[in-house]
């Protein structure tokens, strides 16, 4: 009988890439379930502030909780009979202990949540489910401003708004225009708020509508239908033409529009939804010039029309308006609280609402707000999640602070070296604290905020017998970056068989998006990286510079510059931790990521192909030309030019050295197909070896065990130089 594996390099090493590797990998997070029973989700609280929900996880699955402030807790509903009202809905199967529902709202007996793209309704009382219509959107397809298909009723309820011949028409008694000029080529769109508080004014959006970029499907093998389907969506890339806004100011007695000077906002790549003053004085929108280099909250008068800044943010890089922007306008409009890096860490500061000049910076100094948990404007407090403050700590672990106004009596409220994750009650009396960090088993506390004390610990998770099945964390290594002076963090797994006589190859899982940070902070007993490590590699995952959540320094690496990636950081750390272990094989070093990681580690592979042996690439993004909008001109900057061509794995192709597998999904609806395709015409032209993988039917994620293995298979044999086993005729 022909053998399930053999040696094909590399004799002296150790069986590693076995069978029973093979078993430990492909059964690991399923096996390590049963060890994450009471971790928490998040918290989110009911308006009357005195109960909250949440999800635990449990040895099956997972189960919804209503808990109040004296420290009881109950199940939020009957899980069996919201399943079985689930599945007559939608006819599918649901499963009690595994309802993958969302965003949960509690009215009297009534429970609202996100199913998918939807939103039901269920009466507690008699489980009847209802699907709850969807406003229809403002904007589509990133920036784009598509017309509204519901008439906007007037505060008083005697009129509505509604779209006619791309026209704004008054419905009273009975149907009169409001505005005569609209056309397909510049239509009129309503918005939600565009009726001013006291009825008198209406304010619009007329929009000239820019590029209709879609990208086109084959769906090879659908499962109704013999013949192939196809598809398009509308997804636009950087440099398209976009949308072109123009607000405009109704008066409804008079009937005459007013169209606002737009010089402080001529060039947007979108502006917010219209928002009006509770005195209906004014309104305001928010204007995120193309290139994101300048950020404005912009206020209109009502009576006069003029336009003004409230708030001109301005960067000679990027405003990072995707998550680090916060805004809290209080006493309507009298101040505002606003977040920027322009000290060059992410700070709140406190403006005057009718100036437009900073009264104050509230948080200062070389750390970072993370997000804002509340904002108490009767006592002139802010709680905030912030990191970086604690030398010689992780600077990546989120503690909660609360801080005055002013800028004084910055007070800690958390204690635990971990990383926290917390919900402000709305009458900021109490707070939940769910922390952990990597190794620390996840504690969910509910304290009062007064007094610090701990009312109850609503959840805990006991990672005795996790410990006992030999279960180890990663290790946390740092390594300086290329600066020489900025600490860089990662982690790293080992085998659960790990033997340090032995050499290890290494991989890292890679993924350097701008957007966030992504090394993991938090108890994970299920980790991919570890069931990875199973095959017999060290795994390690680094956040390098041009990721966020660090100095605004630290981050603008990234700017105009993705294919950077941060590998001058990365490969020091390797450097410095194969310094300090022995079996930390540099010469067998892959790489492997997906979506923007899926650029990245092929970029190894052409930036950096002396130093990385072998990449798996998936879903990538590999030309930030042929990507989404709104994700790649946030760093990439507009308009387009060579800088975008020098960060494409497509325009250098050709300097591709050592091992590479790419695989894309053939419905993939978040990265264009195409790009993948791209590239690997690009090295056939280059005479470049490749494997390519395509997989019928798949989107962007979601791909499966066959997937896993593939990606493992093809690390087991180029890395550790054994043939993996031949899965036609072995049952995994």
């Amino acid at each position: 009988m022909r053998p399930a594996f053999c040696f094909i390099l590399f004799p002296t090493l150790w069986a590693q890439g076995t069978l029973a590797d093979y078993q430990r990998f492909l059964t690991y997070s399923e096996k390590q379930r049963q060890f994450t029973a009471g971790a928490a989700g998040p918290v989110s609280w009911r308006e009357s502030s005195d109960r909250f929900w949440y999800s635990r996880s449990t040895a099956s699955g997972n189960e919804f909780v209503i808990a109040a402030v004296d420290g009881s807790k109950r199940p939020a509903f009957d899980h069996q009979r919201l399943a079985t009202a689930l599945s007559a809905l939608k006819g599918r199967r649901f499963e009690p202990n595994r309802l993958q529902i969302g965003n949960l709202r509690f009215k009297e007996n009534v429970l609202e949540f996100q199913l998918a793209s939807e939103r039901i309704e269920i009466d507690l009382n008699t489980y009847q489910p209802k699907v709850i219509p969807l406003p229809g959107p403002a904007w589509s397809s990133g920036p784009r401003v598509v017309e509204s298909q519901r008439p906007v009723k007037s505060p008083d309820g005697k009129s509505e708004l509604f779209i006619r011949n791309y026209n704004v028409w008054i419905r009273t008694k009975a149907d009169k225009p409001l505005t005569t000029d609209g056309s397909e080529g510049n239509y009129y769109a309503l918005s939600p708020q565009a009726w001013s508080p006291n009825g008198g004014k209406v304010a619009v959006y007329r929009v000239r509508p820019g590029q209709r970029r879609q990208i086109h499907y084959v769906e090879s093998s659908p499962a109704d239908q013999v013949q192939p389907r196809t598809k398009s969506i509308p997804y636009a890339k950087p440099g398209d033409a976009l949308d072109l806004p123009q607000p405009v100011l109704i008066d409804i007695q008079s009937g005459k529009p007013t169209e606002i000077d737009n010089r402080l906002f001529s060039n947007p790549f979108s502006l917010s939804r219209i928002e009006w003053r509770k005195d209906s004085r004014a309104f305001t929108f928010e204007y995120n010039q193309r290139g994101h280099q300048v950020y404005r909250i912009i206020e209109v008068d009502a009576a006069t029309a003029v336009p003004r800044a409230i708030v001109s943010e301005e960067s000679s890089t990027f405003f990072c308006y995707s998550n680090k922007k916060f805004r809290d306008d209080l006493a309507d409009g009298a101040e505002v609280i606003w977040m920027s890096e322009r000290d060059g860490w992410n700070h709140l500061y406190l403006y005057d609402g009718k100036t437009g000049k900073v009264k104050n910076q509230i948080t200062k100094g070389e750390w970072v707000v993370r997000s804002v948990a509340g904002v108490d404007a009767t006592k002139r407090q802010i709680y905030l999640l912030a990191s970086g403050m604690d030398a010689g700590k992780d600077p990546y672990y989120r503690h909660l602070f609360r801080i005055d106004f002013d800028g004084s009596h910055l007070t800690r409220l958390t204690a635990a070296d971990a990383d926290h994750d917390v919900s402000v009650s709305p009458n900021f009396q109490y707070v939940t604290d769910t922390y952990s960090r990597t190794d620390l088993a996840p504690v969910t506390e509910l304290k009062r905020i007064s007094s610090q004390e701990i009312v109850s610990t609503l959840e805990k998770l006991d990672d005795g017998p996790l410990k006992a099945s030999g279960w180890r964390p990663p290790e946390v290594l740092t390594a300086k970056a290329r600066d020489g002076k900025t600490d860089v963090w990662g982690v790293l797994f080992r085998p659960s068989n790990f033997d340090p006589n032995r050499k290890y190859p290494v991989l890292e899982f890679i993924y350097a998006g701008p957007h966030d940070s992504f090394v993991p902070k938090r108890f994970s007993p299920a980790s991919p990286m570890q069931a990875m490590a199973e095959l017999g590699f060290i795994v390690v995952q680094i956040d390098g510079m041009g990721t966020s959540n660090r100095s605004k320094a630290f981050h603008d690496v990234a700017w105009k510059n993705l294919g950077d990636a941060g590998f001058p950081d990365r490969i020091n750390w390797h450097k410095a931790t194969a310094a300090k272990y022995p079996w930390y094989d540099l010469d067998r070093l892959g790489i492997y990521g997906h979506s923007a990681g899926g650029q990245n580690s092929l970029g190894a592979l052409l930036f950096h192909g002396d130093f990385y042996k072998a990449a798996v690439s998936s879903a990538g993004c590999h030309d930030n030309r042929m990507d989404k909008i709104w994700w790649n001109e946030q760093w990439m900057g507009w308009p387009v030019g060579d800088h975008y061509a020098a960060s494409s794995n497509v325009d250098n192709a050709a300097k591709l050295k050592g091992k590479l597998l790419l695989a894309v999904g053939e419905l993939d609806t978040n990265v264009d197909p195409a790009s993948t395709f791209q590239v690997a015409n690009a090295l056939l032209k280059a005479k470049k070896q490749f494997d390519l993988l395509v997989l019928p039917g798949a989107d962007h994620g979601g791909w499966g065990e066959y997937w896993e293995r593939k990606r493992a298979d093809f690390f087991v044999r180029n890395l550790l130089g054994v043939q993996p086993p031949d899965w036609n005729t072995v049952v995994p």
